[in-house]
C-alpha cells in the first residue's frame, strides 16, 4: 500500500458547452444521435463484471418518436437481483480495503471520460431516451455527473481527514468505514446525473451496489456503466439490474445484508420503503441508512417591488424547461394584481414563441414528455381545468401524442389557491398561477407555507430587502433550497446542495459532504501509550 498523505486535484464545475452552429461539439452530438439512431442496441445487465442477458426483451423508445425502436433491455427477475446481491458481497472486502485514492482514481478518470469521449455519446442517449434537449442534456449528463464524480472525491478526503484532538499521552483516531452490507440504489428517469450519483457515491466510499434505474432511463445508464467499466470500477462493485420494483423489493428489504438505500423518486415509493424497512428491521445486521429525495410542489412567490420580466422569465424557464420533469420545477405561482398584467403578456409572449418537437432539432426549446402514462395524467388534468369555471386557461392547454408524448407548456390560472393543480405534483410542463391582492403579500406567505406536503425548491422575486428577509424566514421551512430572484431550479454540484425535507425527503443535500457521510459508519480508536499497572486512584490513597 502506497505511503502517503495524498492531495486529490482541486475540483472544479465543469464549463458548460453551447453547442451553437458551427461548434466542434455540436457536430459531434449530431454524428452521436444519427449513430445512435440508426441501430438497436442489446443493453445487458452488469453483474459480477459479467453482462447477463434474458430472454425477456423490452423496446426502448424515444418519447417523442415512440415508432422508433433505440434497442432492447434484458428484463430481470428475482433470480437476477439475488445474482447482484451475491456479486456486491463477494466483491466487498477487496473493495473496502482498496487504498481510498485508488477509489479515488477510478471516479476521477470516470469524470475524465465523461468530459471528453463520452460527452456526446451520454449526451445523445439522454437526449433520445429521455427526451432532452441538448442544453438540458448537457448540463445533466454531462456537467453534472461529472462534477458529482470530481466534488466527491474531495468530499471523501474532507472526511477523512476529519480527526479529534488527543490528550497527553493518547492518541485518538476516527476511521470511517464503509457500511456492514450492501446499498441499494434506486434512481429516477429525469436526471442521468441522479442516475450516475446516487451508485457511485456510495461506492466511493468503500460501499458495494446494487444498482435499479427508471426503466425509461435504461438507454443512458448502460452508458454509465461502460464509462466506469472503462475506467477501471471493479467487477461487483455495481452491479446494475432491469427488474420490477415489486421483485427488488421482495429481495433486498429482506436480506439481511442489506445496510441502506439511495433513492430518488416519488414521495409515495418513498414512503412505502420506509415501511417495508421498519417492518423488516428485525431480519438486518444493521440499521439501513434511507437517504431519499422525493417528489416537489415547488413555489414563486413575486412580491409587488419584482422586476416584472425577471419574474416572467424566471416563470418560464423554472415551469418548462425539461418540460417540467424536474423534482424542483416551479409548479405553483403566486403573483400580484399590480404586475399580473405584465408578467402574463410576458409569459404569454415567451410561450407563443417556443417550438416544441423532437431532440434531433436544436430549434426545439420544449420536447415530450416521459411516456404514455405521464402523458395521459397531464392530459386528464388539463380536460379538468378547461371544464373548471373557476380556473382559466391563459396560455397552451393542447396536447398530442401521435407522433410522440408532446404537452404544450401550460399556464393555468386559478381563484382557489388551493385548487387541485396548486397543491398535487403533476411533474409535467404545467403551471397554476394565483393572483393575490398586493396588499396581502403576508397572508400569501402563510399560503404557500401551508398549501403542500412538499418542501423541496421555492423562489422569491422581490427589489424590496424587507420583503425578500421576510418571505426568506416565514419560508425557512418551505423549501430545502431556497432562489432569491432566480428560478427554483439548476442546482450546481458544489454551490447549491441539493435536497428538502416535510414530503420531500430527507435533506441529506446531494452534491456535498452532507450526502457522503450517510455511506460511512465511524469508528473511535484510542490507544494509550503507557497504560496504568495499578487500579487504585490517588484520591483513595490514606492520609
Amino acid at each position: 500500500m502506497l505511503k502517503g498523505f495524498f492531495k486529490t486535484p482541486k475540483p472544479y464545475n465543469e464549463p458548460v458547452l453551447t453547442y451553437a452552429p458551427g461548434t466542434t461539439e455540436r457536430n459531434a452530438l449530431k454524428a452521436a444521435l444519427a449513430d445512435a439512431r440508426s441501430k438497436q442496441l442489446d443493453i445487458p445487465m452488469y453483474i459480477g463484471g459479467e453482462k447477463v442477458y434474458s430472454d425477456k426483451k423490452v423496446a426502448l423508445r424515444p418519447p417523442h418518436d415512440h415508432q422508433h425502436i433505440l434497442g432492447h433491455f434484458s428484463q430481470g427477475n428475482k433470480d437476477h437481483i439475488k445474482q447482484a446481491i451475491d456479486a456486491a458481497l463477494k466483491a466487498k472486502a477487496q473493495w473496502e480495503n482498496l487504498a481510498w485514492e485508488q477509489r479515488a482514481a477510478i471516479f476521477l478518470k470516470a469524470a475524465e471520460l465523461l468530459a471528453g469521449p463520452y460527452r456526446a455519446k451520454i449526451n445523445a442517449a439522454t437526449m433520445l431516451g429521455q427526451s432532452k434537449n441538448a442544453y438540458q442534456a448537457e448540463i445533466d449528463s454531462a456537467c453534472e455527473l461529472i462534477d458529482f464524480l470530481r466534488f466527491n472525491v474531495t468530499y471523501m478526503t474532507e472526511i477523512y481527514s476529519q480527526q479529534v484532538d488527543s490528550a497527553k499521552g493518547i492518541w485518538n483516531r476516527i476511521e470511517q468505514r464503509p457500511l456492514e452490507g450492501f446499498v441499494f440504489a434506486l434512481t429516477p428517469f429525469n436526471f442521468t446525473a441522479i442516475a450516475g450519483n446516487l451508485p457511485t457515491s456510495a461506492a466511493m466510499m468503500g460501499n458495494v451496489v446494487v444498482w435499479k434505474p427508471a426503466n425509461t432511463q435504461i438507454y443512458a445508464a448502460n452508458v454509465i456503466m461502460e464509462v466506469l467499466r472503462e475506467a477501471g470500477l471493479p467487477a461487483g462493485v455495481i452491479n446494475l439490474v432491469y427488474v420490477s420494483g415489486p421483485d427488488a423489493g421482495d429481495v433486498i428489504f429482506k436480506h439481511p445484508d442489506f445496510a441502506g438505500i439511495h433513492f430518488t423518486g416519488s414521495t409515495e415509493v418513498f414512503q412505502n420503503i420506509w415501511k417495508e424497512i421498519g417492518n423488516n428491521i428485525h431480519l438486518y445486521k444493521t440499521y439501513p441508512r434511507i437517504v431519499g429525495e422525493t417528489g416537489g410542489k415547488d413555489f414563486v412567490v413575486v412580491h409587488p417591488s419584482a422586476d416584472a420580466k425577471a419574474a416572467a422569465v424566471g416563470l418560464v424557464r423554472g415551469a418548462f424547461e425539461y418540460q417540467g420533469q424536474k423534482c424542483s420545477a416551479a409548479s405553483r405561482a403566486y403573483v400580484p394584481k399590480s404586475l399580473w398584467p405584465e408578467i402574463k403578456e410576458s409569459m404569454q409572449k415567451d410561450i407563443s414563441s417556443f417550438k416544441i418537437g423532437p431532440t434531433e432539432d436544436f430549434e426545439n426549446f420544449v420536447n415530450a414528455v416521459i411516456d404514455e402514462k405521464s402523458f395521459d395524467k397531464l392530459a386528464k388534468y388539463i380536460d379538468n381545468a378547461k371544464n373548471d369555471p373557476s380556473v382559466e386557461i391563459i396560455a397552451g392547454g393542447t396536447y398530442d401524442k401521435s407522433k410522440g408524448y408532446f404537452i404544450h407548456p401550460t399556464v393555468i390560472v386559478a381563484k382557489d389557491p388551493k385548487y387541485v393543480t396548486m397543491c398535487e405534483e403533476l411533474f409535467g410542463p404545467v403551471l397554476t398561477i394565483y393572483v393575490y391582492e398586493d396588499a396581502k403579500f403576508e397572508e400569501t406567505l402563510e399560503l404557500v407555507d401551508t398549501t403542500s406536503i412538499y418542501a423541496l425548491t421555492g423562489a422569491i422575486f422581490a427589489q424590496d430587502r424587507y420583503a425578500v428577509e421576510q418571505a426568506t424566514t416565514k419560508l425557512r421551512n418551505a423549501a430545502g433550497n431556497f432562489y432569491i430572484n432566480d428560478k427554483p431550479t439548476g442546482a450546481v454540484v458544489g454551490q447549491q446542495p441539493f435536497g428538502g425535507a416535510r414530503g420531500s425527503g430527507t435533506n441529506d443535500k446531494a452534491g456535498s459532504m452532507i450526502n457522503l457521510l450517510r455511506w460511512v459508519s465511524p469508528r473511535t480508536i484510542k490507544e494509550t501509550f503507557d497504560p496504568p499497572k495499578d487500579y487504585r486512584y490517588p484520591f483513595m490513597d490514606k492520609e
